[in-house]
């Protein structure tokens, strides 16, 4: 597999891509996914951005975000700290992006 695919559910991302980012092993990855343990945003770009996607992940106080391009290619990759938006920052996030 590369590191990243798309595929019509969504993007796949290798574990070991956001295993390394988190310092965590990849086989570990799934279940601190299904446990909430990781998270995850998808945004798609548009205008200039448009045919790539900004794919974040958090865990820990974490995050770890790639901007990709329609062939899973990593564009960028970037570290920092940070916490995951609240359910309501998400909803105020997609009104903006609305309008």
């Amino acid at each position: 597999m590369t590191q990243i695919s798309f595929t019509s559910d969504g993007f796949v991302v290798d574990a070991a891509v956001v295993g390394a980012a988190f310092g965590f092993p990849a086989s570990e990855i799934p279940g601190r996914l299904r446990a909430g343990e990781i998270t995850s945003r998808c945004e798609a770009g548009q205008d200039e951005d448009a045919g790539r996607w900004r794919l974040t992940f958090f865990s820990g106080g974490r995050a770890l975000r790639l901007v990709v391009d329609q062939a899973g290619t990593i564009l960028t990759r970037t570290t920092y700290p940070a916490h995951p938006p609240a359910a309501g920052d998400l909803h105020l996030l997609a009104t903006k992006a609305r309008k």
